[in-house]
């Protein structure tokens, strides 16, 4: 991928998760004001755009997602992005 996402100190983990999801979901509604537990498909994210997302996410965090956090609760909302992320650093 050619995006490429600032995670300084500057930057909250919050911003970086809506940047991607601005880039990579294709949501019908803005991804700076939708709500942190608003479900990220019904607001128009497919399955497809949910994989560039997961990758997305992987090159901003430097993290991989285990084969048992692929799946859709995961990243149905910004609250649950945030929280798989936080299991990942704490690993």
């Amino acid at each position: 991928m050619s995006d490429t996402y600032t995670t300084s100190s500057t930057d909250t983990q919050d911003s970086v998760i809506r940047e991607v999801l601005r880039d990579h979901a294709r949501l019908k509604d803005d991804a700076a004001t939708i709500d942190e537990s608003a479900d990220l498909y019904q607001s128009g994210m497919t399955s497809h755009a949910s994989v560039n997302v997961m990758l997305a996410l992987e090159g901003a965090f430097d993290v991989e997602f285990p084969d048992h956090m692929l799946k859709r609760t995961v990243f149905s909302s910004i609250a649950s992005i945030r929280q798989a992320l936080s299991e990942l650093s704490a690993a």
